[in-house]
This record gives structure tokens, sequence and C-alpha cells, in this order.
């Protein structure tokens, strides 16, 4: 059965382009986004990869660790890791997991029969800090992922997970965000201090509350 949001993320001991990796113990009290490839020097993978070593920062500031994955070898990774670097500019800054016998990619039900019995999909998982799963995002292996949205639900993620809050369609970091229904108006004007502006009954604003 496919990995469903609130499941626990497993574990696994993989090999990876900077030595064996424990993924809880990589993980510790922060954030991951663990992304599958299909295979190992091809075009849109390159560009994925590439785009994430920019992007690091980012994942950094957010207190969330990246991990690839392909179903190719270590051994073929480091190989790609130049063509990556050549085609993108930017250098591999985060582990890139070896999965050959599969293990980790049948674990997190990244290969999908349908499509092909051996290459994996485009998966991403993002995993919370109780190493739960928080989004799952599939995408077929022939269309590139986009991971300023992956950032974007991030920032939505940690911020309702922290207060009674939810983030409105097309949310960024630093915007409004709509206030849970079951919470009272006399209890908001405790909750959020800022105060908040009533669309409807249901449809409260308030500015973000981590802010």
């Amino acid at each position: 059965m496919a990995l469903q949001l609130g499941d626990a993320a497993p574990d696994f001991t993989a090999d990876s382009t900077e030595g064996p990796i424990h993924l809880y113990e990589y993980l510790g009290d922060g954030w991951g986004v663990l992304f599958s490839h299909p295979k190992d020097f091809t075009p849109v993978c390159t560009t994925e990869l590439g785009e994430v070593a920019r992007l690091k920062g980012e994942f950094d500031k957010r207190n969330t660790k990246v991990l690839g994955l392909s179903v190719d070898s270590v051994e073929s990774h480091t190989g790609w890791v130049g063509d990556i670097k050549d085609a993108t500019g930017q250098a591999l800054n985060y582990p890139l997991i070896g999965d050959p016998d599969h293990k980790v990619s049948d674990l997190y039900g990244m290969i999908h029969p349908n499509a092909s019995d051996t290459l994996t999909v485009r998966s991403v998982f993002v995993i919370g800090p109780d190493k739960k799963v928080k989004l799952t995002i599939t995408y077929p292996a022939s269309t590139g992922r986009n991971f300023e949205e992956i950032l974007r639900v991030i920032d939505s993620l940690q911020v309702t997970s922290g207060y009674s809050v939810s983030t409105p369609v097309n949310w960024h970091e630093g915007e409004e965000v709509i206030i849970a229904p079951a919470i009272s108006d006399e209890d908001a004007k405790e909750k959020f201090p800022k105060g908040f502006r009533t669309v409807k009954p249901y449809l409260r604003y308030t500015p973000q509350p981590n802010r």
C-alpha cells in the first residue's frame, strides 16, 4: 500500500555519494525532502539535481535536509556528478542515494509498474521532525519538478504545524493565513493578537503569526 499523509516515513540505511546514510540520524530533529530520479545521466534529472543544489541555502533556512535517490549505483552517481556541474553550473552539495536493489524505492513505493517495472517515477516526500510523511507529490518521469513550489509547501507546513491556521490558494511566506473555523472570534482575539479580518464567518484572515 502506498505511503499516505501522516504515515511514519520508513527508516533506512543506504549508500550515497556522501557515504552511508541512516535516514532518521541524517534528518535529526529537522525536516527532510526525499526525491527520486528515474535514472542517471538523463536530461530532466540533471536539471533537477542542479536546481536543488542552487536552492540548498533555501532548504537550509527552513531546517530542511534534502536527499536525492536513483536506482543506479553510487559509482554511477559519482560519474554523473561532473555532468551535473558542467550542465547546470552547480556542484552537488547534498547526498544522492544509490538504490540498485530497489530497497528504498520499494519502501517508499517509488516504482509504479504501470509506468515502468524498474525505474522510479519522480516522487517527492516531505518528512516532518516527527518522522511522519507531510507531503507526497508524484510526477511522471517526463516532467521536471518545480522546487520553488516544494519550498512554498514547506513554508506552509511549518507555519500550519505550529498554529491553528491554514494557508489560502497561492499563498507565499509573509502573506495572510486563515484561522481555523473551530476557533471562536473571542478565542481568535487572544490567539492572534495582530488581529484578523472576516470575509465570511468561516473565512477569517490574520497576519502570519510567526513573523
